[in-house]
């Protein structure tokens, strides 16, 4: 008798020769067809052929009573007179173990299975169905006599018995291996197999265990004499007896009903068959443009009848019916007013008099800068940069977070991973002609027997790649996982040739003669793939399947680009070295990452021609983050040296050639560019002080942010001044606190607004977010401080060196020139006399609304179809390794992340009633845990699970079954004997009567449980717990008790940010949906799932959520500072408010359009837009509220053309340049998020605070206020 293995599972096919019977029809003619072995079967010397004997049934030595009864119990009455003896009874006990642990899951159909052969083995009317048709003489040298072995019978069986008993066991899983047992029996694919096949199979020599022919003839009626064995059956939701139930709903699908539906997809919301929302939008734009073009002509036509003179009484501000009238009535001020004005008035008399000081006092000022500075960055010695993917995406209080802290906990970190990905693209496929029959089988081109051979070089390589850390050498097999350690030190090495035992003579291994080859790799592989677990294959060969580290290796994890199951089509090999991980040992992390640095070298050292190889490392994504940080900052230099070397020059006013060198000031720009570089360094710092971890973010990020904002209030400042004339008898120092009390207020309004915006940003829980807004807002906050005390200071000292008509960088030199003449520059003077007063034309500000009300609709339309995640293929360099690896993943792989079920402790498993909310066996509950996944796994194009789950307490209950030889102890000590021991004291775990066959529960429970997670499989028993369980189990309170535990199982592929985000989502709904089931009263339990890339893509769950909670909070805290600063002017700060919101929302176009997606890096430079925003609105804004002009359109023509110039001068054209040379980044990241997005947002920015809304104040701007004389020197 022989054992066929399949997937994961040990099962076993028991050759037609040798079968139990349980006859319920009465005997009408008993006699027998053979009884007795007698000689081996040639080549297959552990199988003998059975004695010819035709007399009548034979009673049963009384030693053979428990195996009847134990085997079946259906032929023990009167003597019990058999067609077989103890031996043979002996020997059918030793075949059946294998797949009673397998099969026994469903008892119905194991009952039919055993009914099958019982009939044909040892049933006592034999003759009636069976025909013995060759003989061979035979010599027993024992009994020394003559006999007569069978080698061919005919075996007839009712058709309808065929089909209940294929009917009964179609839907059985075996579990460790996510297939159907039946698809092994069959020799082929569980969806070609029908009845007839499978029992042809069963029943044939080409299954490699059939001793002899045994030729199986279907009727139901009578044939030749014969009559077919028909015999009651047991359907798969019938109980087998009175102890065990009917099979489970995953092994029965009669018992949990039809298969499941997916829900059909969301139907995307349309209006006659277009996107909703660009319907929407479009109409919204079309009644706009309707009221709002009606009005302004309405307004016209109203003016032009009742006035006489078309153009004059319009813009004749003294006109009744003029739009620009001022209503000289005003009435008294309001109590906000009031207050307004004197808020207005003590601004500008604190920064007048503050200016006045510094530049009378520059170098105590310049000297307590530099001290503070000093004293600020020295917390530099303390910077810490964080470069865990880990710290930086995900939050210490995020749920994915704890989840992994939990998992790591109680079952270890999750392994690290090295992975190649191997193609033979200048190879084609191969055929294989199986041997005697059959059509050609196709291999894929990596499955040639030289290009394993070259692969499993290539394996051999790596195992022995040597890394130094400290005095040590570090190989493979010092980190490597090897889960039956120490009794089995091999590494895991999930590779293709693992299923030959990673031996060149096991691949190599074939049986044949000089005309056909029976059996070699190419048989082995096909066996080995639908039986990973196999401990020898089925074929002539009889190799093992199982790997050198004692567990199987699934084909879906080593095989790639096949279609559907055809595993011999794979196009890719995938081999995978799982690596121990320690995250609370750092000389152990830190051996693993010296061998991965090795490894990684290695392979990019590595050339075969015959080979593609794509790889990565655990440590391969930081590492390139790193390397793309470090080859941009060239990048990065050159943009800044390009804004740099334009404000250095831009500052200065040019009068003449002459004087060139006096009116240059660069040193100027330089101090104001240290100052803003000073705030950054201050506040990394501050927060280093603190303990706070920089990050990559805040280093790309932030001195872009400070620069724009810094060097806006530089050239407000600066330009003001040089436009400002000296009054008579006004010394410089009073003149600076003059322009200063001008401006400074702004410069505060604008500062203020982003701090507090920023320090409310960090409110927010994604990590990348929150540090940017700490270290964002400190730095413009003392940006501010530097700017209006040093840079005044230097400013005064700058001045004075330019009226003593000394040459700038080089003061010691003196020019024989004239002063300056104070002039207007140029940019200056085309804001001034072209650009506003075009843009504020009568006919060109309807287009202008109309134009930007457009964009903004059109935004609207596409804020929702912007894609969230990251790419994760955009976050490599464009030359790195791992771009090439991330297409193989895609192009390649049939199986995704594995994902693990985890019960969190407090589930009680020793009661019936706990251990069948979770198995998924005989008896539990149709919506158990087991369940409840398998049924996912059954639409897994919507759940995105991949295969039902490995169930470490199925795997047990097989395992502790009387019946079984699995588990035993020794009874003299009480100690664990494993199967393959042969010692007579090893006794059963559990007696073999009804209670004992009953599932163990309370103390019995726990006693066998740590037998069984210690059990290595072996070939008596294949379910021994070690290598698939040994961590999947946390014992608690000395081994008494069951706490967390987990059930692992795989998602589908998942290519896009969008596939992983879906995944994680549905994974949490299943273990929301288990957690309900369970609780049942006990609402501390709680299922969660866990994967390794879950507290990556958390953030992504919530982060529309976290957007608009940043923004807005943004927004409103820009809103009441910009309504106090400005004086109480409420309406003012809702236009600056509203003109950011609409930046903000067209950056969402912009992104929509440039495929930009949302995620930390993207919403990082969305909290910083709004800071920029600031800066392009509120100076203009201001300029406007303190205008003397009469009307609203002179006034903002006058704030466009005193703010517009050094708003485009200090902010557009400055980081202009600088994003220019982004683009020449060779970081996709770069390019994508920081180019693309900063150039969208100056952009935007400049056009909205210099086009857009300069014409809304014309129309609906804060009407002027009467202030109190100005402050006179």
């Amino acid at each position: 008798m022989r054992m066929i293995r399949w997937k994961g599972s040990f099962v076993w096919v028991l050759p037609c020769a040798f079968v139990l019977l349980v006859s319920l029809q009465p005997i009408v003619s008993q006699h027998c067809v053979w009884y007795g072995q007698c000689e081996s079967v040639p080549d297959m010397e552990d199988k003998k052929y059975n004695c010819n004997y035709t007399g009548p049934p034979i009673p049963l030595a009384k030693d053979g009573y428990d195996l009847v009864q134990e085997l079946c119990p259906g032929l023990f009455y009167d003597n019990v007179s058999l067609c077989c003896d103890v031996q043979q009874l002996q020997t059918l006990k030793g075949n059946l173990q294998l797949p009673l642990q397998f099969l026994s899951r469903c008892p119905s159909c194991f009952f039919n299975l055993m009914n099958l052969f019982c009939e044909l083995t040892c049933s006592p009317r034999q003759s009636e169905f069976m025909n013995a048709t060759a003989f061979k003489p035979y010599f027993d040298p024992v009994a020394e006599e003559n006999k007569t072995s069978i080698t061919a019978v005919d075996y007839y069986i009712g058709v309808h018995f065929a089909n209940a008993m294929y009917n009964a066991c179609k839907d059985v899983q075996a579990p460790s291996s996510n297939d159907k047992a039946v698809g092994l029996l069959c020799g082929k694919d569980a969806k070609d197999c029908n009845a007839t096949n499978w029992i042809q199979y069963l029943c044939s020599t080409g299954n490699s265990q059939t001793p002899f022919p045994i030729t199986p003839i279907f009727s139901d009626n009578p044939d030749k004499g014969m009559i077919p064995m028909n015999n009651a059956t047991k359907g798969c939701n019938e109980s087998a007896d009175d102890i065990t139930g009917p099979c489970s709903c995953q092994d029965c699908s009669i018992v949990c009903g039809p298969k499941p539906e997916p829900p059909p997809p969301e139907k995307p919301w349309t209006i006659l068959g277009l996107d909703a929302m660009v319907v929407i939008m479009w109409i919204s734009y079309m009644i706009f443009l309707l009221i709002f073009i009606g009005s302004v002509l309405g307004a016209w036509c109203y003016r032009k009848r009742l006035i006489m003179s078309e153009y004059g009484p319009i813009l004749d501000t003294s006109s009744f019916h003029s739009i620009n009238r001022i209503n000289e009535d005003q009435g008294p001020s309001a109590c906000c007013e009031t207050i307004g004005e004197r808020y207005e008035n003590y601004l500008r008399l604190l920064f007048s008099s503050w200016g006045s000081f510094c530049v009378q006092h520059p170098l105590p000022i310049i000297l307590l800068t530099l001290m503070f500075i000093a004293i600020c960055c020295s917390g530099l010695a303390h910077m810490k940069i964080t470069t865990d993917p880990v710290q930086l995406w995900s939050s210490p209080s995020s749920q994915a977070r704890k989840e992994k802290d939990y998992f790591d906990s109680h079952f270890g970190p999750f392994f690290r991973t090295e992975q190649l990905i191997i193609t033979t693209p200048h190879r084609n496929s191969t055929n294989y002609s199986p041997y005697p029959q059959g059509s050609n089988v196709p291999f894929g081109p990596p499955l040639a027997k030289d290009i394993l051979h070259q692969v499993l070089d290539l394996q051999d390589d790596i195992e022995n790649i040597q890394a130094t850390y400290g005095n040590e050498t570090i190989m493979l097999k010092d980190i490597c996982l090897a889960p039956l350690s120490p009794y089995n030190n091999n590494c895991t090495i999930l590779s293709v040739l693992n299923y030959f035992q990673n031996s060149r003579s096991v691949l190599d291994h074939s049986i044949g003669d000089e005309f056909y080859v029976y059996a070699d790799y190419h048989t082995h592989f096909l066996y080995c793939v639908r039986a990973p677990a196999s401990l020898n294959d089925t074929s002539l060969l009889r190799d093992p399947c199982l790997g050198t580290f004692g567990g199987p290796v699934f084909p879906w994890l080593v095989l790639g680009g096949y279609d559907d199951e055809n595993y011999n089509n794979a196009t890719a090999l995938v081999i995978t070295f799982p690596v121990n991980n320690y995250h609370n040992d750092s000389e152990k992390l830190n051996r693993a990452l010296a061998w991965e640095k090795e490894f990684i070298m290695f392979l990019k050292n590595y050339r075969n021609s015959n080979l593609s190889i794509s790889f990565s490392s655990e440590r391969s994504i930081e590492d390139e983050i790193n390397r793309e940080s470090n080859s941009d900052i060239h990048t990065v230099v050159i943009s800044y040296a390009v804004m740099f070397v334009y404000i250095s020059l831009a500052l200065g006013h040019i009068q003449s050639l002459r004087r060139l060198l006096v009116d240059s000031k660069i040193s100027l720009g330089i101090a104001g560019i240290l100052i803003v570089l000073s705030s950054v360094a201050c506040s990394i710092g501050i927060f280093s002080y603190a303990g706070i971890s920089l990050t990559l973010i805040v280093i790309e990020v932030i001195p872009f942010l400070v620069l724009a904002v810094g060097v806006d209030n530089i050239f407000i400042i600066v330009q003001t001044y040089q436009r400002d004339e000296r009054l008579n008898h006004e010394e410089l120092h009073h003149q600076i606190g003059r322009v200063l009390g001008e401006v400074a207020p702004s410069m505060f309004l604008s500062s203020l607004s982003e701090t507090v915006a920023f320090f409310l940003g960090a409110l927010s829980s994604m990590p990348a977010v929150r540090t940017f807004s700490l270290f964002a807002g400190m730095a413009v906050f003392i940006d501010f401080l530097l700017q209006i005390t040093c840079f005044v200071s230097l400013l005064g000292l700058d001045i004075r060196r330019q009226e003593s008509n000394r040459w700038d960088m080089l003061c010691c030199v003196k020019q024989t020139e004239n002063s300056e003449h104070k002039s207007d520059g140029v940019l200056f003077t085309f804001f001034k006399t072209l650009y506003a007063p075009f843009i504020l034309k009568e006919w060109v500000r309807p287009i202008v609304v109309a134009f930007f009300i457009g964009i903004l609709s059109f935004s609207i339309a596409v804020v929702d179809k912007v894609e969230i995640g990251l790419d994760q293929k955009i976050s490599m360099p464009d030359d790195s390794y791992m771009v090439d690896y991330f297409e193989s993943l895609g192009n390649y792989l049939h199986a995704g992340p594995p994902v693990y079920f985890v019960v969190k402790e407090g589930h009680d498993y020793k009661t019936q009633e706990g251990q069948n909310m979770v198995c998924g066996g005989v008896g539990c509950n149709n919506n158990s845990l087991v369940q409840q996944i398998f049924t996912a796994a059954e639409i897994s194009n919507y759940t995105r699970i991949g295969f039902s789950p490995s169930s470490w307490i199925d795997d047990y209950f097989d395992w502790v079954k009387p019946q079984s030889t699995c588990c035993r102890f020794y009874n003299t000590s009480g100690e664990f004997c494993n199967a393959s021991v042969v010692n007579p004291t090893c006794v059963r775990c559990r007696p073999l009567n009804e209670e004992g066959k009953k599932r163990p529960q309370g103390e019995d429970f726990m006693h066998f449980l740590p037998m069984f997670l210690s059990d290595n499989p072996n070939p008596k028993c294949g379910k021994g717990g070690h290598a698939a369980y040994s961590t999947a189990i946390d014992l608690i309170k000395n081994k008494t008790d069951v706490g967390a535990s987990y059930f692992m199982t795989y998602h589908t592929v998942l290519n896009t940010s969008s596939d992983f985000i879906d995944a994680m989502r549905k994974a949490h709904i299943l273990a929301e949906n288990i957690t309900n089931v369970m609780e049942n009263g006990n609402n501390s339990l709680s299922v969660f799932p866990y994967s390794v890339f879950y507290v990556y893509y958390e953030q992504y769950m919530t982060i529309v959520k976290d957007a608009l909670f940043n923004l807005g909070l943004s927004l409103g805290a820009i809103f009441v500072v910009t309504s106090l600063l400005l004086g109480f002017e409420f309406w003012s700060a809702v236009l600056v408010s509203l003109t950011i919101c609409m930046i903000i929302v067209n950056m969402f176009g912009v992104m929509w359009l440039w495929n930009i997606s949302l995620n930390a890096v993207s919403l990082v430079n969305l909290v910083m837009c709004c800071g920029i925003s600031v800066e392009f609105c509120s100076h203009i804004v201001r300029a406007f509220s303190v205008s003397t002009k009469k009307s609203r359109v002179e006034r903002a023509e006058d704030a466009l053309a005193h703010m517009g110039s050094s708003v485009f001068s200090g902010i557009t054209l400055t980081k202009f340049g600088g994003i220019v040379v982004l683009a020449f980044s060779k970081s996709q990241i770069f390019q994508v998020f920081y180019f693309r997005m900063y150039l969208a947002i100056v952009l935007l920015g400049a056009a909205h605070g210099l086009i857009f809304l300069p014409v809304l104040l014309s129309y609906i701007g804060e009407r002027k206020r009467f202030y109190l004389n100005f402050i006179q020197y």
